[in-house]
């Protein structure tokens, strides 16, 4: 998948955050939908602007971001 087909950044628009093209949904706000627990089914339900192709161009974008970022090893929950 080609992400860059729906996901752009314009400095006009919120601030240069990646949006879906055609939108003001910020990558990060749909990303934090999934992670709420909503499904894909729920978000183009509120969202109609929004097709199953752009919502996987998200996952995409934000795969090949993680890609290039260093990670570090995060302690278990409760460690010290």
């Amino acid at each position: 998948m080609d992400w860059r087909e729906y996901i752009h950044s314009d400095p006009e628009v919120l601030l240069g955050k990646p949006v879906v093209k055609g939108t003001r949904l910020s990558v990060e706000f749909l990303l934090g939908l999934f992670a709420a627990g909503w499904t894909e089914k729920q978000v183009l339900e509120n969202y109609p602007t929004l097709t199953p192709q752009s919502l996987r161009a998200v996952f995409a974008f934000a795969t090949e971001c993680m890609r290039e970022e260093a990670l570090f090893v995060l302690a278990p929950a409760g460690a010290a």
